[in-house]
């Protein structure tokens, strides 16, 4: 297995504080040359599976998102997900609880006729599968655009200072104006959409090989991409095997938390280490958590000493036996 030194791991670090920022300025803030961090990119591209891409917020694309639990008999749960995980409104597909559960994350609509067909239509349809249950998600507190700080302890704050500079900002919206209290809230155009597509490919591409993939010029692309960015439309995340940053131990953890102290758990667990998910959902578990350890006993050491309050009133873990599909990236199988 590839051997991630302090270099990658400050490139690494440097593409979750800004996904697009040119190599020149990455290699500036690492201390090394330009072409020493290219040629650490392509190799981490290509022997660690790191893929950097664009994603739509769930608010700015206007759709729903599902954490569904499906159980599967062993001899069909492979085949399952890999057919869940090649379709277009799905996400993070895990194989887990010794290869009988299939959870994956699905996009839906908010409305229409076709709106949840994957999961009353498709999923209930399909042979093999012997239970399903779905989870709204209802408010992400870690994910997403906010990555684990397993893969962001490797810059100082000057660093991270000088990489943010770059980065698209909005002026603070005035809450006594129309058209600024609603800014927010504005969906994605069609346009928006195919450039975000491209961006979901690779978020890495150049203004001029965006504008070849949505049919514009590159000033166009330039000035649609910040203007995406200011607003909070699009963020960037960053897959990459956590198995190469030490992490021997993967677990989703369900948990029953009493509604009157979610908000505080949840906000607690957000500021743990071993966590890179954190969500609230429906569901006779309310909260999930994505557990990623250095073995064994650090996962047992978690569950015993920092979730053991008196609010958490069940915890069940299901370990992550293989990852299908990640943010947006297949992995082999």
């Amino acid at each position: 297995m590839l051997v991630l030194d302090e270099l990658d791991r400050g490139l690494i670090h440097a593409l979750h504080v800004d996904a697009r920022a040119p190599f020149t300025l990455v290699a500036d803030v690492l201390g090394s040359s330009t072409q020493t961090v290219v040629r650490r990119y392509r190799r981490l591209h290509a022997r660690a599976g790191l893929r950097v891409v664009g994603l739509p917020t769930p608010r700015s694309s206007g759709t729903h998102q599902w954490f569904v639990r499906l159980t599967a008999a062993t001899r069909s749960a492979h085949d399952i997900a890999v057919a869940l995980a090649r379709r277009p409104d799905t996400s993070w597909v895990r194989l887990t609880s010794g290869g009988t559960e299939i959870v994956a994350i699905i996009h839906t609509a908010p409305a229409g006729p076709d709106a949840h067909a994957l999961l009353l239509r498709d999923i209930p349809r399909t042979a093999g599968i012997t239970a399903v249950s779905a989870h709204y998600l209802l408010h992400t507190y870690l994910g997403g655009p906010t990555a684990w700080r397993g893969r962001i302890d490797a810059l100082d704050a000057d660093q991270v200072a000088r990489l943010r500079a770059g980065i698209p900002t909005a002026n603070a919206p005035d809450p006594d104006d129309p058209a600024d209290a609603d800014a927010s809230v504005h969906l994605l155009t069609d346009a928006d959409r195919l450039l975000i597509s491209a961006l979901r490919e690779d978020a890495r591409l150049s203004y001029a090989e965006l504008a070849a993939a949505t049919g514009t010029r590159p000033s166009t692309v330039a000035r649609r991409l910040s203007e995406l960015r200011a607003r909070d439309a699009l963020f960037f995340d960053i897959d990459i095997d956590p198995a190469l940053l030490g992490v021997t131990v993967s677990a989703l953890l369900w948990m029953q938390v009493a509604p009157a102290h979610l908000d505080a758990v949840a906000t607690e667990l957000a500021g743990h280490d071993e966590l890179a998910l954190v969500a609230a959902t429906t569901g006779p578990t309310n909260l999930v958590a994505h557990a990623l350890c250095r073995d064994a006993e650090a996962l047992h050491h978690y569950l015993t000493r920092r979730v053991a309050w008196e609010a958490v009133t069940r915890v069940e873990t299901a370990p992550v036996l293989r990852t299908y599909k990640a943010a947006t990236t297949l992995r082999a199988n």
